[in-house]
């Protein structure tokens, strides 16, 4: 618990069960998310911090490397700390919608569907679903937001005697996955993604409302349920909201 004190004011943070860096984080957090120190915003420096909310330059520096290490804040050499645009952080290894990596950012989705067809897919993606020549894929291209913002643009192929009778109005109704899953009963189990990074065509940086050859990820995935892939998608994702954290452990002790 803590007591407000506002930009200049003092606050103090009560010894409760959480670590003093996890209370502290909690505060910076609920200030950003507030307004309080809105995006762009030089937070107070340091020392401040600690006499804010009298704690540790440790404690301080605990808190804002966490917040730094997930994207709300930005720490520059000579200049100071700032507020970030929230990004969204891709886990490669969890298998999840982007709808649920949004919420669990703390933002709100939603999509833009600007197109589903049914289409003979490219032979790349024939292959990388296992079809045969004559097989066809139901194509839909979304545009990603989060807070009303874009963050990419999605092509997803989608193996279509797998989802028979899929309708424009549930591909804008919510989560694709969730209606996989009570709608025709696929449960996505695995992926493979592959990352590389590019700069955005004119074309796609209209929709992302960014300049062209700004700085993005290209990602190809392919996801799978018990019965094979069912899922090829072509994403380009701002390289200014999104981000990828992965874990690595020394395995060689």
């Amino acid at each position: 618990m803590t007591t407000r004190g506002g930009m200049g004011g003092r606050s103090s943070i009560e010894r409760n069960g959480l670590t003093l860096y996890a209370q502290l984080d909690k505060e910076i957090r609920s200030r950003i998310f507030s307004g309080e120190w809105p995006v762009g915003s030089m937070i107070p420096p340091e020392p401040r911090l600690c006499e804010m909310f009298q704690v540790s330059r440790i404690t301080v520096r605990q808190a804002l490397s966490r917040l730094a290490a997930e994207g709300f804040i930005v720490r520059e050499q000579g200049r100071g700390t700032f507020v970030r645009d929230r990004n969204l952080v891709a886990d490669a290894r969890s298998v999840r919608s982007f709808t649920d990596e949004v919420i669990a950012l703390g933002m709100t989705p939603s999509n833009r569907l600007l197109g589903v067809r049914e289409v003979r897919p490219r032979s790349d993606v024939r292959d990388a679903l296992g079809l045969g020549p004559g097989d066809r894929v139901l194509r839909i291209v979304r545009l990603r937001l989060g807070d009303e913002k874009p963050i990419g643009l999605q092509t997803a192929a989608l193996v279509s005697s797998r989802v028979p009778g899929l309708s424009k109005d549930d591909l804008e109704s919510g989560s694709l996955y969730e209606t996989l899953r009570t709608k025709f009963g696929i449960r996505p189990s695995e992926a493979v993604e592959t990352f590389t990074v590019g700069g955005i065509s004119e074309k796609d940086a209209k929709l992302l409302k960014v300049a062209s050859s700004t700085p993005a990820f290209f990602v190809e995935r392919v996801t799978s349920d018990n019965r094979g892939p069912f899922e090829h998608v072509s994403s380009v994702m701002r390289g200014d909201r999104y981000r990828i954290r992965l874990a690595i452990r020394n395995l060689n002790h």
